[in-house]
């Protein structure tokens, strides 16, 4: 995933495996890059985004200056420098930092991914999900990508960690969580936490981290 960040009234800053800082006031750091973050505002609003999504591209395009691979000031930074309060203004925020193409998705996939978003504990076989669809298989998985950005596990993956995540910031442990959003174990759960955002939910979430989920 991209980690797009952005401190709140005050700087941040990232640091990599060789060492390397870099300071701004918004910063896009690529998918696979062990990074640390450090802010010394108020606090931060970050955002991750499927690496072949439209919102990553469009979010790549808006960075002004690259170091290296971390791109630097974003075009609409000043406007960016706000906590959202609810959803919709969560979702203002991530059109402002990443817009999405406007187009309709496929009905198919959007009713498959659907699916998986309302109930991401049951793993439903891609084979049900293309019958459903009236595909084969290998069209449906090659369908569901094109049209989503994001293959079907990690996208499954990916729905299952935001839950789990939301679950965890409403007060529930990291075996209730688990269990809840359709991982084999919290130990399973922790792992693709800690690979995904780089901290544990427990370490992550006592910042004070606000899930949302535009």
């Amino acid at each position: 995933m991209w980690c797009f960040a952005v401190s709140i009234d005050g700087p941040l800053s990232v640091t990599t495996p060789d060492g390397s800082v870099r300071e701004g006031a918004s910063l896009l750091i690529p998918p696979r890059l062990t990074h640390q973050l450090t802010c010394r505002g108020r606090g931060l609003v970050s955002c991750y985004l499927e690496p072949t999504s439209v919102r990553a591209e469009s979010c790549r395009t808006r960075m002004s200056e690259w170091t290296g691979e971390i791109g630097m000031v974003h075009t609409a930074e000043t406007e960016l420098t706000f906590t959202p309060a609810d959803d919709e203004s969560a979702c203002r925020w991530l059109d402002l930092a990443a817009p999405a193409a406007q187009r309709n998705i496929d009905a198919r996939i959007a009713a498959a991914a659907h699916r998986i978003r309302t109930d991401p504990a049951t793993a439903v076989p891609s084979h049900e999900l293309a019958a459903e669809a009236g595909l084969s298989e290998s069209r449906f998985l090659h369908l569901f990508r094109d049209e989503m950005g994001t293959s079907l596990r990690r996208y499954r993956i990916w729905v299952r960690l935001v839950h789990a995540g939301t679950a965890i910031a409403g007060g529930a442990n990291l075996t209730e969580a688990a269990m809840k959003s359709g991982f084999a174990s919290p130990s399973h759960l922790a792992d693709r936490f800690k690979s995904t955002f780089g901290l544990s939910a427990s370490r992550l979430l006592q910042t004070g981290l606000a899930v949302r989920t535009p």
